[in-house]
C-alpha cells in the first residue's frame, strides 16, 4: 500500500514535517500575494476603461489572494509555536 502524497514528500524530502508545513505557509502567503496582486491591477484596469465587471472581478481576486496570504501567515505562526 502507497504512503499518502504528505508523507512521500516529506520522506522524498528528508526534512521533518513542521519544515514541510513552513513551506506550505510560505507558498500559501506568496501566492496569495500574487492573486492580491492581480486583482488590484485587474481592478485598476477596469477603473481607467470604465468596465465595472473587472472593477469587481479585480476586487475579488484581491480578496481571494488576502484570504490565502492570511491562511500561509496562520500555518507559518501555528509552526512556530510547535
Amino acid at each position: 500500500m502507497e504512503a499518502p502524497a504528505s508523507e512521500r514528500r516529506i520522506s522524498s524530502l528528508g526534512g521533518c514535517m513542521a519544515d514541510d508545513l513552513d513551506r506550505d505557509g510560505l507558498d500559501n502567503q506568496v501566492k496569495g500575494l500574487g492573486k492580491e496582486a492581480e486583482g488590484k491591477i485587474r481592478n485598476s484596469v477596469g477603473g481607467l476603461t470604465g468596465d465595472t465587471g473587472d472593477q469587481i472581478r479585480g476586487k475579488a481576486e484581491e480578496l481571494k489572494g488576502k484570504a490565502q496570504r492570511k491562511i500561509g501567515e496562520a500555518e507559518s505562526d501555528a509552526d512556530n509555536d510547535v
